[in-house]
C-alpha cells in the first residue's frame, strides 16, 4: 500500500467516525516559544488539552496528517539521519484526538480496526505494549483485539506514560507493535543474535525477550496511544482529568515501511523518487550495502526538511530555527561532496519533492521559486568555503591508519572548531561527526566559550540600547486584583472604532518595575500583534491616571501597562490613546499591505512577507526575493503604491471562515496560526490579507508613500524601508533644504543645481586629466622642459629649467617627479605662479647625483637667493617662495653655474 492511500484512508476512516479533518500546522509553532519546530500532531491542539481554549469549531474530535520536524533542541535526530533504518529530518504524523469525547475503549477500538481492516496487516504480527499499571487498558487489549496477555506487555514510565511537561495533562500510553521478521523483505538477524527472541515462530515471549527484541529491531513499534486521564500536581501527585482526552500518534513513513515489506523507510514509494533523483544528479547508481549509500540517504531526506522549512517561513540564518535549517542544509552539502559533487545538488532534489509532494502540501507549489532559489543560494555560499575548511579540518584531525593506534587520536581544541565554524562556516555539530569518524574529539566547552565571547560583543551595542521590562507573571490572572464589581469580564476590543471610551476597570495588577498592568471591560489600546507596536495612551480614574506605554495580550484580554500616579480604586475610568498616533500607524500598516501587493506585482509571486513593523513614524517590510531590487524596479514599486493610494479606494473589514478567507485568495502569513473565523482586509482590486491590526478606511488617507531604503537582511530576504503621510512629507521637507542649502553653496538655484554639478563635475574631470598627464610624463610642458636640457658636468648629466604652467604646488612637484623619471642622470630647475598669487621655485635632483653629493636642499638655496627668495626641503626635491614672479628668470639664470659647482669634484 502506497503512503499517498495509507494518508487518505487514515483521514477518511477517522472522518467516517466522527471526527473533523484539521488541516496540518505550519512547522513553525505559533504561539510556543517552548519548541523550535512542530514535532508531534498534538502540538497545534497543546492549549485545547491544557484547557485554555476549546477546540476547533468547537467539535470534540480531529484527524489530521501532520508536517513534522525533529532537528535540534530536545529531539535532534541529525546525527543519525541516513545511517539508521527509521530516523528522520521531516516525517508526517497521522493522529486521531479526543477532547474529552471517547477515551480509551474507542481509541483501542478505532486503532486495531484501522490496522486489521484498513492496512490489512496479520493480527497474528502484531503485540502491544501498556503502562504496567493500567489494568483498564490491558482488559480492553483483550476484549477488543482477542489478544492474549502474552502479547500484551507491560513497561515503565519511561516507555509508557506520557507528560507535556513537569506538571499538568499526562496520562499512560499503550503502542502497537508489528514483527518485521515475518513482514520485512530485507530482514536478517544481527551477527551473534541469540536468545528466544530469535525464534521465527514463536507467538508467546517473556517480556525480556520482547524488549530485547525490540531493541535489536524485530518488534517495530508504528502507533501510539496517550490516555491523558491525569493532571500532575506541583508535588508530584497525579489528579484524575474531569474529562479525560485521547492523542494519538502513528508515523507515515513506518507505516509505509510496513506495508511495503521494507526494514529502511527509504525504501518505500515516498523516498525512491528522491534516491532515484540524488542518482541522475550525482551519476551513481544508489546501493544500500554501500557505506556511500548512506550519503543517498541523507540527501533525499535533508531535501524535504528543507523545502518544508522554507515553505513554512523559516530562512537560513546563524541562530534558532534559521540556524537549525542551514545546519541541515550545510549537512547535504557535504554529503553531496562525499559523491564528489563540488557544485549545488541538493537544489535538484528539492525539486523533486516539490513535484511528489506539492498537491498534498500546495504551500510547495506556492513557493517553489523562494524554495528552489535559496536552496541554491545556500548550497554555493557553503561551496564557496568547504574546501578551505576541509583543508584546514585535515591539518587539525589527520586521517590516520587505525592498526594498533588509540581509539581516542586527538581534540580539536575549542577555538579550531570556533574559526572552521566562524570563518569557514561549519556547523559545530558536523565538525563533531567528521570528528568522531577519524576518532577524535572536539573540545565543545572551549566552543561554546568562544562563541559566547563573539555573541556578547556583537550584542553589546544593541543591549545597551535596549529597555530591560519585567512584566513577569502577568499571564497568571490569579496573582491580579479582581474588581469587587466588575470581576474579570470578556474584555472587548474596541479599538477599530474609537481611540477614547468610557469603560471600566475590571483588574489591576502591580508589576516588579513600578508600573501596572490593568484590564478594561472596553480597552482601545492595541496590543502589538503582526508587526504592528502596541499603542501608548493614558487611563483617567478618579484621583488617579495610567500613563500606558505598552500592551500585552493576557488571555486574549488587551492588558494595558505603564506608570501610575495617584491614589487607584475600582471604577469607571477614560482610555485614550493618541488620535495622531494611531492614524500614522494605520497609514503604515495599510501601506504594508499596498507594498506587498506591489512587490508581487513586479517581482513575481515568490515573493511573501517574512516579517514586518508597522510604527507610527515608519514601516519596514521584509520579503522573499534573492538579490537586491534595481533601482529603477524600487521607483515602478512605489509608483504602484502612490497610485492605489491616489485611486482613494475605500478599505474593506470583514470576518470570514479561514478556508472560505484563502479560498477567495487572502494572503496568510506563513509561520502565523490563525483560527477558524478570521478577519479580512481588503483595498478591492488589488490586495487582499488576514490581519487583526488597525487601518485607514480609505487609501487616500495615507496620502504619499516613500521608499528610504532596500537592504538584505538574510540569505533570500530583503527589508524595504518607507514613510507615509506626515513622515513622508517631513522627508521631502528634509531633502528640499538641504537641496537649497547645496545650491547656495554652489552659488545657483536648486533648479539649475543639476547643471552646476554637471560643469563642476567637467571641470574636475579636466583637472584630474592634466595631473594625470603630468604625472605620468605624457605633458607637452615636459616634452618641451627634456628637449631643451643641457649638458652640465660631463658624465651625461643634463639641467632642464624653465617657467611652467601648474595649478598648485602639488602639480608642480608631479611635474617635477616626472622631470627626475625623464632626465635620467641631472637637475632640474622649474618655477610657477598660482591662482593664488604664490610663487614657487622647485629643484629636483636624480638619484645618481646625490650619491655623488648633489643636494637639492643646498641648491635651493643660493638659486632662490638669485630672486630674493628662500627655502628648503629633501635631497632629492626642494622648494622657495618667491616674492616676485618677474625675478624667476634672476633665479633661473644662476642655476647652470651653481649646478656645475656643485658637480665639481672636491679637493
Amino acid at each position: 500500500m502506497r503512503a499517498a492511500e495509507i494518508r487518505a484512508r487514515f483521514l477518511d476512516y477517522f472522518a467516517r467516525n466522527g471526527h473533523a479533518v484539521r488541516p496540518s500546522s505550519s512547522l513553525v509553532p505559533s504561539d510556543d516559544p517552548t519548541l523550535l519546530f512542530t514535532n508531534a500532531g498534538m502540538v497545534q491542539f497543546k492549549k485545547v488539552f491544557l484547557g485554555m481554549q476549546e477546540p476547533p469549531e468547537g467539535n470534540r474530535r480531529a484527524t489530521t496528517s501532520q508536517k513534522c520536524v525533529r532537528a535540534g533542541g530536545k529531539h535532534n535526530d541529525l546525527e543519525q539521519v541516513g545511517h539508521t533504518a527509521r530516523h528522520l529530518t521531516f516525517f508526517e504524523m497521522l493522529g486521531n484526538f479526543s477532547f474529552g469525547d471517547y477515551f480509551k475503549r474507542d481509541a483501542i477500538r478505532f486503532a486495531w480496526e484501522f490496522v486489521t481492516k484498513e492496512l490489512e496487516l496479520d493480527p497474528k504480527l502484531l503485540r502491544v505494549s501498556v503502562h504496567h499499571s493500567d489494568d483498564e487498558a490491558r482488559a480492553l487489549w483483550r476484549e477488543i483485539a482477542g489478544l492474549p496477555d502474552s502479547r500484551i506487555y507491560g513497561l515503565g514510565d519511561k516507555d509508557n506514560f506520557w507528560q507535556m511537561a513537569d506538571t499538568g495533562p499526562c496520562g499512560p500510553c499503550s503502542e502497537i507493535f508489528v514483527d518485521a521478521a515475518h513482514l520485512a523483505r530485507d530482514w536478517r538477524f544481527p551477527d551473534g543474535a541469540s536468545g528466544e527472541w530469535t525464534e521465527l515462530d514463536r507467538q508467546e515471549f517473556s517480556l525480556d525477550a520482547f524488549i530485547e527484541g525490540s531493541d535489536k529491531d524485530r518488534f517495530i513499534e508504528f502507533w501510539n496511544l496517550v490516555f491523558m486521564q491525569y493532571d500532575k500536581q506541583p508535588d508530584g501527585r497525579l489528579v484524575p482529568l474531569p474529562r479525560p482526552s485521547v492523542d494519538t500518534g502513528a508515523g507515515l513513513e513506518r507505516i509505509s515501511a510496513i506495508t511495503q515489506g521494507e526494514m529502511m523507510v527509504f525504501h518505500t514509494d515516498l523516498f525512491e523518487p528522491l534516491l532515484k533523483a540524488v542518482e541522475r544528479t550525482v551519476g551513481i547508481t544508489y546501493d544500500p550495502r554501500e557505506e556511500w549509500g548512506a550519503s543517498f540517504r541523507v540527501l533525499a531526506d535533508h531535501a524535504r526538511a528543507v523545502a518544508f522549512l522554507l515553505a513554512d517561513g523559516v530562512f537560513p540564518s546563524n541562530e534558532g530555527r534559521g540556524y537549525v535549517l542551514r545546519r541541515i542544509l550545510r549537512r547535504a552539502v557535504r554529503h553531496a561532496w562525499l559523491l564528489g559533487r563540488k557544485e549545488p545538488t541538493l537544489v535538484s532534489i528539492v525539486e523533486e519533492v516539490i513535484g511528489r509532494m506539492g498537491d498534498v502540501y500546495p504551500e510547495l507549489r506556492q513557493r517553489s521559486k523562494h524554495i528552489i532559489n535559496t536552496t541554491r543560494v545556500e548550497e554555493q555560499g557553503f561551496l564557496s568555503t568547504i574546501e578551505g575548511g576541509l583543508t584546514r579540518f585535515e591539518q587539525l584531525a589527520p586521517l590516520q591508519t587505525a592498526d594498533g593506534g588509540p581509539e581516542i587520536r586527538g581534540t580539536i581544541s575549542g577555538d579550531d572548531a570556533f574559526r572552521l565554524y566562524d570563518t569557514f562556516g561549519f556547523p559545530i555539530d558536523l565538525t563533531e561527526l567528521m570528528a568522531r569518524e577519524r576518532g577524535y574529539l572536539v573540545d565543545i566547552p572551549g566552543f561554546d566559550a568562544a562563541l559566547e565571547t563573539q555573541r556578547r560583543r556583537s550584542q553589546e551595542e544593541r543591549k545597551s540600547k535596549k529597555l530591560s521590562v519585567d512584566v513577569g507573571g502577568l499571564e497568571n490572572l490569579s496573582d491580579w486584583e479582581i474588581s469587587p464589581r466588575a470581576g474579570v469580564a470578556e474584555a472587548s476590543f474596541v479599538g477599530y472604532e474609537t481611540v477614547e471610551i468610557d469603560t471600566e476597570v475590571t483588574a489591576v495588577k502591580h508589576l516588579p518595575d513600578g508600573r501596572v498592568g490593568m484590564l478594561l471591560r472596553e480597552s482601545p489600546f492595541y496590543a502589538e500583534s503582526g508587526g504592528q507596536i502596541s499603542d501608548r495612551g493614558e487611563i483617567l480614574g478618579d484621583g488617579w491616571r495610567v500613563d500606558v506605554d505598552d500592551v500585552k495580550k493576557i488571555d486574549g484580554r488587551p492588558a494595558a501597562i505603564g506608570k501610575m500616579t495617584g491614589v487607584f480604586h475600582f471604577g469607571a475610568a477614560r482610555a485614550l490613546v493618541p488620535s495622531d498616533r494611531r492614524r500614522d500607524t494605520e497609514r503604515n500598516h495599510t501601506a504594508t499591505h499596498l507594498l506587498h501587493a506591489a512587490l508581487r506585482q513586479t517581482l513575481g509571486e515568490a515573493v511573501h512577507q517574512a516579517g514586518s513593523l508597522v510604527a507610527p513614524d515608519r514601516l519596514r517590510f521584509d520579503f522573499t526575493h534573492h538579490g537586491p531590487v534595481a533601482p529603477e524596479k524600487l521607483q515602478e514599486i512605489e509608483a504602484i503604491v502612490n497610485r492605489e493610494i491616489w485611486r482613494a479606494t475605500p478599505v474593506t473589514t470583514r470576518e470570514l471562515p479561514y478556508q472560505e478567507a484563502r479560498a477567495l485568495g487572502a494572503m496568510a502569513l506563513f509561520g502565523e496560526k490563525y483560527g477558524d473565523v478570521v478577519r479580512v482586509v481588503s483595498v478591492p482590486d488589488f490586495s487582499m490579507e488576514l490581519c487583526g491590526g488597525t487601518h485607514v478606511r480609505n487609501t487616500s488617507q495615507i496620502g504619499v508613500f516613500k521608499i528610504l531604503a532596500e537592504t538584505g537582511v538574510a540569505a533570500g530576504v530583503r527589508r524595504i524601508e518607507a514613510v507615509t503621510g506626515p513622515g513622508a512629507y517631513a522627508v521631502y521637507k528634509s531633502e528640499e533644504r538641504a537641496l537649497g542649502r547645496v545650491a547656495e553653496l554652489l552659488k545657483t538655484s536648486p533648479d539649475g543645481l543639476e547643471k552646476r554639478v554637471s560643469t563642476l563635475l567637467e571641470e574636475r574631470r579636466l583637472l584630474e586629466r592634466r595631473l594625470d598627464e603630468a604625472m605620468r610624463g605624457g605633458g607637452d610642458q615636459l616634452q618641451t622642459l627634456i628637449g631643451r636640457a643641457q649638458s652640465i658636468g660631463g658624465n651625461g648629466s643634463r639641467l632642464v629649467s624653465g617657467v611652467v604652467r601648474a595649478g598648485d604646488v602639488k602639480e608642480l612637484q608631479a611635474l617635477g617627479d616626472a622631470i627626475r623619471e625623464k632626465l635620467g642622470s641631472g637637475v632640474g630647475v622649474i618655477a610657477a605662479s598660482f591662482e593664488d598669487g604664490k610663487n614657487t621655485l622647485l629643484v629636483v635632483v636624480t638619484d645618481d647625483l646625490r650619491e655623488r653629493g648633489v643636494r637639492a636642499d643646498a641648491l635651493i638655496k643660493d638659486i632662490a637667493a638669485a630672486a630674493g627668495g628662500r627655502g628648503g626641503g629633501k635631497p632629492h626635491m626642494a622648494q622657495a617662495g618667491i616674492p616676485d614672479a618677474s625675478r624667476f628668470d634672476d633665479a633661473l639664470a644662476r642655476a647652470p653655474e651653481l649646478v656645475r659647482d656643485a658637480l665639481s669634484p672636491r679637493s
